[in-house]
């Protein structure tokens, strides 16, 4: 029979730095010195035994389930496929044990076999003290009547890590200042977010103006067509300023001295560096209709600016609240590189392997987030099915594997250190969620609990404490 996989509801893991983590605590994975011949009464297998194909993370069992227990099963199945099959010349219900057997043979074996095996699976894993965090593969499967039903399974385990040198982390804690100009720079773009615009009459386009305009693109060359049709450029009001840094210098050069209804068309060339890969060392012809002439005026700097902004009684005000949430957020910045830091040196003292599974989980979790953003960003669902998955997948892995043995080491790290989550801090979680979601704190509660959202919460919690708990330890 050719190897089988079956589906088992394992302990969900997720990755990253911090983490989502809910993998057992190392103490209760495995159980060592498990003699390979023990018998399991309470499970009802005759004999199994576990072989280790990797003296870390790979593990093979073989097992045997009692004769008798098959029969039952088969019963079972039968009464099942009784109550539902319609053959000619029985009435419904009523079709004999023996027919069943003749007719629905195959199908029959197949549903035994799927209703014992993963629960004899899981009992035998249990008594050994494994904890499976691979689906299993089945392999030898025999079922015989009035025989016994044996297999063997192969799946991966957690690996036994003791993690070392911890304690020894350092991490860079750099003075956080902000300067005069940074707090100017950021005043200027409040002014620029406050700018307003008046329309210009009896005049044409010069340097400094504003065009407000509608447009249209689309490539010179010919075999640019196909790309035009699926990315067309199409802009109804747009305000383009004539002259700015951020401008095309072709679109200021041909708008110059245009007037207002007027349109243009001109070529612009773009670089193969361009971050819109529609444009990418292309040329593009574009039509502009200029719908009107705009100036812009900037509010002055002064205290009646900054009661504009909010509860602020003069400009000083405004000042100190910049300087402040600057200085936040360059502290912040400074101790998220800091963490990363830590956490690749205790990786780089750690070396392990980590299960396939694991780590081709964690691909398909970035993979997923990635075309999510993609998707957000306007990414059409044709050209996300065109992508070369394979060459993404790759591309992903090395991170991967580095997500799974730093959340693995955190995980352990707070073992050692006893760092636990508490119910308050729970509930302030659940309520900032409950208060985003617009739901009870209750409703997200019991959706969480049903989906196992509950613990993926309670361990994302643990795994940040524990990167907290290494940052300043390194002090």
């Amino acid at each position: 029979m050719s190897p089988l996989v079956f589906t088992l509801k394992l302990t969900p893991l997720e990755f990253g730095v911090p983490c989502s983590t809910e993998a057992p605590n190392a103490a209760g994975r495995e159980r060592q010195n498990v003699s390979p011949t023990e018998t399991t009464d309470a499970a009802k297998i005759d004999a199994a035994k576990t072989e280790t194909t990797n003296k870390d993370i790979k593990r093979e069992i073989s097992v045997e389930i009692p004769a008798a227990e098959v029969a039952r099963e088969t019963e079972v199945q039968i009464q099942r496929y009784q109550k539902s099959a319609r053959l000619p010349g029985f009435r419904a219900g009523h079709v004999p044990a023996s027919i069943i057997k003749q007719r629905f043979g195959d199908g029959l074996k197949n549903d035994v076999v799927e209703a014992l095996i993963p629960k004899y699976f899981r009992r035998e894993t249990e008594k050994l003290g494994l904890i499976p965090v691979s689906q299993p593969r089945v392999t030898d499967l025999h079922i015989h009547d009035g025989e016994p039903l044996t297999f063997k399974a192969s799946f991966e385990v957690l690996p036994e890590i003791q993690v070392e040198g911890y304690k020894d982390l350092r991490a860079d804690k750099p003075e956080i200042a902000v300067a005069d100009a940074e707090v100017e720079e950021a005043l200027t773009s409040l002014r620029e977010q406050h700018a307003t615009f008046t329309t210009v009459e009896g005049r044409t386009l010069a340097e400094g103006d504003f065009a407000q305009a509608s447009m249209d693109g689309k490539p010179k060359d010919g075999k640019d067509v196909e790309d035009a049709k699926a990315n067309p450029v199409h802009m109804d009001d747009v305000l383009i300023e004539i002259g700015g840094k951020n401008t095309v210098p072709e679109f200021s050069q041909n708008l110059t001295g245009a007037a207002s209804g007027e349109e243009r068309t001109f070529d612009v060339s773009y670089p193969e560096d361009i971050s819109d890969k529609r444009l990418a060392g292309k040329t593009f012809v574009y039509t502009v209709k200029v719908n009107g002439i705009k100036q812009k005026s900037l509010p002055e700097l002064n205290d009646e600016f900054a009661k504009e902004l909010g509860e602020f009684t003069s400009l000083d005000a405004v000042r100190k609240q910049i300087r402040e949430n600057m200085e936040a957020e360059k502290r912040h910045n400074s101790e998220h590189a800091a963490k990363d830091k830590l956490v690749a040196e205790l990786v780089k003292r750690n070396d392990f392997e980590v299960p396939e599974s694991l780590v081709d989980r964690q691909i398909d979790l970035r993979l997923e987030r990635g075309l999510r953003a993609l998707a957000a960003q306007g990414m059409k669902m044709e050209d996300l099915k065109k992508m070369d998955l394979p060459r993404l997948r790759a591309g992903q892995r090395d991170q991967a594997v580095h997500d799974v043995k730093s959340s693995l080491l955190l995980e352990r790290v707070a073992d050692l250190e006893k760092i636990g989550v508490s119910d308050e801090e729970m509930n302030r979680e659940l309520e900032a969620l409950a208060k985003q979601s617009k739901q009870t704190s209750e409703a997200v509660r019991a959706r969480l609990t049903e989906d196992g959202g509950l613990d993926r919460i309670r361990n994302r919690i643990r795994s940040e404490k524990t990167l907290e708990f290494l940052y300043h330890q390194s002090a």
